[in-house]
């Protein structure tokens, strides 16, 4: 039987039953590519290699289990990068944001076709997603967003009127809202160890449970994990958060988590609020509410902006409960008042990497060739993972195609200030975020000193509409 770890989230608890363990790294390995971490990004690059060539030795090390970082904790949102188009074209310019942007929306049909091929039970469901506004102020925060997409030709979201929007959700208390049809959601960690398997058919060498200590840059690179060792022509680094321990990429991410709660299984009311689909919603605060339900009806919700890691360190305090569980619980039931009394049965929170314009990056450790990474998901991952694992593959291979040529092939755009003043400035931004919002809920404004630090927030989920601080 599988080794199980401490409490991840209730989706791993569920994707580990009867599954097989893989081996711990002993003694020393050599391959032709050893991949570091066994999430979404690594796992795809895996299987991305294999299909560029079957022959390659590839080895892959996960610290845990495969899903059991942001893989196996998250939402299950399967998004595009359309909601971010604006920072796509800051970073891509404006052809490329497109291209980009139509890939990303390929990638979820992508996804669920490849878990119909290869019998991966994620209980992928595309019904799209809602982004919606809970408050008056929120009222269109996608308003730049549609324009400049549609300055390309481009329609991905629809525009629903206001009664629409109440009826898709389920609760009178969402105001607005546009509507992207191409979304999905999945049992995130079903899909983690679904992929995990398909790597291991194709021959990938998968070992858990043999997180890196070290990265010796020798050429070539050698990989020093506990307990073994391997020495590759190439390593990918696909670390998500813990990428944050490596001195090269520290001050291009800030940590911060994000907490979940799952409600008992209760189909019979979701049917009571006509919603019985797999339609995904987010708000548009900065500190973003995220929920939508499951198979076996539980609604599941989520907020953004939790604690901080100091200096980037990750380690284990991101495990177990969410500390957050009653906040989240109590805005879940504000939001859906018809379901206050339904209990809540599991919370768990995780790490996210939130980079400064809320895209990831693809990269070259120390410009060499032979050690590449990609990271800064910043809260949506699941479907543009597909995508890195493209990129990643290629930049590994060297190989000279419209994926390593792709626009976030760059160094990090933005860095964030050293230590201490990085996680003091956080928690001073993360409270003046939280002060505007509570005032928006209430009706009102935040004063201007307070919407001056919040508009100092990163990029999260969604664009922030921001503030007309100067004219508070």
């Amino acid at each position: 039987m599988l080794y199980i770890p401490p409490v991840r989230s209730l989706w791993l608890e569920e994707a580990l039953r009867g599954d097989d363990e893989a081996p711990r790294l002993t003694g020393e390995e050599r391959a032709d590519v050893c991949i570091v971490g066994g999430g979404y990004t690594g796992l795809w690059t895996a299987i991305r290699l294999k299909e560029q060539d079957q022959a390659l030795d590839v080895v892959l090390l996960e610290g845990d289990v495969c899903g059991g970082g942001a893989s196996g904790r998250n939402g299950g949102f399967v998004l595009s990068w359309w909601a971010k188009f604006g920072s796509l074209k800051k970073v891509c310019g404006g052809d490329e944001a497109v291209r980009l942007g139509r890939a990303s929306a390929e990638a979820v049909d992508e996804i669920g076709a490849f878990c119909a091929e290869h019998g991966i039970d994620a209980h992928y469901r595309r019904d799209g997603w809602l982004w919606a506004a809970t408050n008056a102020a929120q009222l269109g925060a996608w308003d730049e967003t549609l324009a400049a997409i549609a300055v390309y030709g481009e329609q991905p979201f629809q525009r629903l009127d206001p009664a629409e929007v109440a009826r898709r959700a389920g609760a009178q208390t969402h105001l607005g809202g546009v509507y992207e049809p191409s979304a999905a959601t999945v049992q995130p960690a079903l899909l983690a160890r679904g992929l995990r398997r398909v790597a291991a058919e194709r021959g990938v060498r998968i070992f858990e449970r043999s997180p890196m200590t070290k990265l010796e840059r020798s050429r070539p690179p050698r990989v020093v994990a506990a307990g073994g060792a391997v020495t590759a022509a190439k390593v990918v680094l696909a670390l998500n958060a813990w990428a944050a321990a490596l001195p090269e990429i520290r001050r291009s991410l800030v940590v911060i988590a994000s907490d979940i709660v799952a409600t008992a299984p209760a189909p019979e009311r979701l049917e009571a609020i006509a919603w019985t689909d797999g339609m995904c919603i987010s708000d548009s605060r900065m500190l973003v509410n995220y929920y939508r339900t499951t198979l076996d009806g539980r609604l599941v919700f989520g907020r953004g902006g939790g604690k901080l890691a100091f200096g980037g360190n990750v380690g284990t305090a991101f495990d177990g409960p969410s500390p957050r569980a009653d906040a989240v619980t109590r805005t879940m039931r504000g939001l859906y008042p018809s379901l206050r009394d339904l209990p809540v049965t599991h919370s768990w929170m995780g790490p996210i990497d939130r980079t400064q314009v809320g895209l990831p990056f693809f990269s070259r450790l120390g410009g060499r060739d032979d050690i590449v990474y990609g990271l800064g998901y910043s809260g949506n991952g699941v479907g543009p993972t597909y995508l890195g694992g493209r990129i990643l593959a290629s930049l590994a291979l060297g190989l000279n195609d419209e994926w390593s040529r792709a626009g976030l092939v760059r160094e990090p755009v933005g860095q964030f200030p050293p230590e201490p003043f990085r996680y003091l400035g956080g928690r001073v931004v993360r409270r003046a975020v939280e002060r505007k919002e509570e005032a928006e809920d209430n009706g009102g404004r935040a004063d201007r000193l307070t919407l001056l630090l919040a508009d100092l927030a990163p990029s999260g989920l969604v664009p922030l509409k921001k503030a007309e601080a100067t004219s508070a």
